[in-house]
């Protein structure tokens, strides 16, 4: 522990030559991810080596000849001491104080921090998923307002200004530790920054607004730059007013994320993401709605903005339920925005603080259009696209009939087989036969197919449950799990399958099987995902703009959820690779372009999406590009590869967005006509 601290990292040769080359490059990948590792450039010998590639020759070079060396490595920017402190046993917390226009302190809710680890580190910290953040923390309501006045006198004692963070733990007695004061703080949407803010009212946008503008005022009281600062503040306040004189001029856009399929959790962080880009801009007034519920009926709730910054769509709809069952706001919570009202009330305008359960008339009168940041049933199956249609509300996205379509991968594949599409040999498998006859169902797979090949659900979103299978004892374990009659997972089939800590399985009454895509005699063999957008000629045609795809590289053998849409997890590299010179490069990603653009035509897909592909290079730099499934509501997290694609094209993520839902209501006005 306090060699890593130092940033330092030893390798003896004993350890190292037992490892095979995977595993060298493993541990290697751990070394240089700063989250886990110590990072790069690295010193050896005294010599700077910027590449994990001429690490592992070195490595190779320096630990293979003498069975007792050692090589001891660290980052040039290596720390030079270290702080041992004692083990606090209690709960962990976290607290932002804020200043109010007085310059007095107010603390914020503090937040308990619940660890999966011992330590709450840069991944459990930054990451979403990996900690769970509870607000107010778990305590009695006097010791919270303990807690709350010590980080306020901490906050004045330092003499901070504007905000600061302040962590602590409080132990089973009741005393309080400070032991780690920031000046700043993590702005990443799952950080407590935003989390905290959103319990007196200000979405990330107003709280940054407020923290810009407290700074200004802070900036003039230090008699520097006086003039400048008071310019800035003076034209910042009246940017303030004419929001908020203009609010009602906005059209009101209501976002719907959450849902009951396995990606639940990555459409709050899309919806998320789209809510902060559109409320931070001029034309735009967006509001949270959870959609809870079952394949068999779902309700909408319009929720306020706190509960949108939960920690996921399992905490949101606790929180719903919770208040559906007659719960009542936090004693806490209620002072605290009484101490912040001269905060919100100059940042916000009205604001619930409850769910409110919603019909869909309801929602046509409160939305003027509606951005679906669903993931999976029922928002990209067309069921809410229908709802929507029968109001007349616009939305983005795919119609019905394509929505329809796309979410089923097995008639997805059978129809752009019949255009002459490359898709995978593929095949339907079901409950009814795997219980008819199992053991001939599992010989015919293997016949048609061999190992390894690929198993996943034929309508669920992308990469939830999808498993590269080896083996027979593999794929009875996948269709055991599939077609188990409850929630609850298998363990020995969980087990079999090598399923990820909280990883969650889809009971299903069919699966689909296709056979494991190769480079079959390709010189370049890759995976691809490409965004697209679309929008109306003057003569009402539909016109295709298809980015540059990006390269899609997994740690494991199939591309996670987590890789897809969250950051720090997962590489892209945009655009895509498909070879080292430029020119060829982009006619191959023409070639590329134009196979997406029929299949989007072939689907008619419409607004946005995003297809996963994977292509073949050849000699004679002709390309093939096999399609893996089509997503017509893809992930919109702000770690998404689609923004990083857009940005090629020269968009910003709002004008994107903008792009999306303009699109949805023109084609709803059209309609009407």
């Amino acid at each position: 522990a306090v060699e890593k601290s130092f940033f330092k990292k030893t390798y003896r040769a004993a350890g190292w030559n037992k490892l095979n080359l995977q595993q060298k490059v493993q541990s290697l990948r751990q070394l240089v991810d700063i989250r886990e590792g110590i990072g790069m450039p690295v010193l050896l010998d005294n010599e700077v080596i910027y590449q994990p590639e001429d690490l592992l020759h070195k490595l190779e070079e320096k630990l293979s000849v003498n069975p007792a060396s050692e090589v001891i490595l660290t980052n040039v920017h290596n720390e030079a001491q270290v702080l041992v402190e004692g083990f606090i046993s209690g709960k962990e917390f976290s607290c932002i104080v804020v200043q109010n226009e007085a310059g007095e302190p107010v603390a914020l809710p503090p937040t308990e921090i619940i660890k999966g680890n011992d330590v709450f580190d840069y991944r459990s910290k930054y990451l979403p998923g990996l900690s769970r953040k509870v607000t107010p923390i778990d305590l009695p309501v006097e010791q919270i307002r303990e807690i709350r006045k010590d980080c306020a006198r901490l906050f004045k004692a330092f003499n901070f200004n504007v905000y600061a963070r302040l962590d602590g733990f409080i132990t089973a007695e009741g005393e309080v530790f400070l032991n780690d004061p920031n000046t700043t703080s993590g702005m990443l949407p799952s950080s407590f920054f935003f989390h905290q803010a959103a319990e007196i009212g200000l979405n990330p946008s107003q709280f940054l607004t407020y923290i810009i503008r407290t700074s200004l005022a802070e900036r003039i009281k230090s008699g520097k730059q006086t003039h400048s600062f008071k310019q800035l503040l003076q034209q910042l306040d009246q940017q303030i007013d004419e929001q908020r004189r203009s609010e009602n001029e906005k059209i009101p856009v209501a976002v719907i994320m959450g849902g009951y399929s396995s990606e639940r959790h990555i459409s709050v962080e899309s919806g998320r993401n789209i809510y902060e880009k559109l409320s931070s801009s001029a034309k735009y007034d967006p509001f949270p709605v959870f959609l809870t519920g079952s394949a068999h009926e779902h309700r909408l709730y319009r929720i306020p903005v706190n509960m949108m910054l939960k920690d996921n769509a399992d905490d949101i709809r606790d929180r719903i339920n919770y208040y559906e069952n007659g719960g009542e706001q936090h004693p806490v919570l209620v002072e605290i925005a009484e101490e912040a009202a001269g905060i919100t009330a100059k940042y916000t305008h009205a604001a619930i603080r409850k769910p409110q359960l919603i019909t869909m008339p309801q929602l046509a009168e409160m939305a003027d259009v509606v951005f679906i940041a669903l993931h999976g049933r029922p928002g990209e199956d067309g069921a809410l696209q229908t709802e929507l249609e029968k109001y007349n509300i616009p939305y983005n996205g795919s119609g019905i009939e394509s929505s329809r379509i796309t979410i089923n991968k097995f008639e997805t594949n059978e129809i752009l087989a019949a255009h002459g599409v490359p898709v995978a040999k593929h095949r339907m498998v079901t409950k009814q036969d795997f219980d008819c006859d199992k053991e001939a169902l599992l010989t015919e797979l293997e016949e048609q197919f061999g190992y390894p090949l690929i198993a996943k659900p034929a309508d669920d979103g992308c990469s939830s449950a999808v498993k590269k299978i080896k083996n027979r004892a593999e794929l009875e374990a996948f269709a055991r799990m599939i077609f188990r009659p409850g929630d609850d997972l298998l363990l020995e089939e969980a087990k079999t399958l090598a399923l990820g800590y909280k990883e969650e399985f889809p009971c299903k009454m069919e699966f689909l099987v296709e056979e494991l895509i190769s480079p079959n005699g390709a010189k370049h063999f890759l995976e691809i995902t490409g965004g697209l957008m679309t929008r109306k000629t003057e003569s009402g045609e539909i016109e295709y703009e298809i980015f540059e795809a990006s390269e899609a590289l997994a740690s494991g053998e199939v591309l996670s959820l987590e890789e897809k849409f969250l950051a720090g997890e997962g590489q892209n590299i945009t655009p895509a690779r498909y070879a080292p010179d430029p020119e060829i490069r982009q006619k191959i990603s023409d070639q590329v372009k134009d196979h997406l653009k029929k299949v989007a035509q072939i689907l008619k897909v419409e607004g946005y999406a995003r297809i996963d592909a994977f292509v073949r290079v050849f000699d004679d730099n002709r390309a093939e590009t096999i399609i893996i499934e089509i997503n017509s509501l893809p992930g919109m997290t702000p770690a998404t590869c689609i923004f990083h694609q857009t940005a090629i094209q020269g968009y910003k993520p709002y004008d994107f967005i903008d792009g999306i839902l303009t699109y949805g209501m023109k084609r709803t006005k059209d309609l009407v006509k």
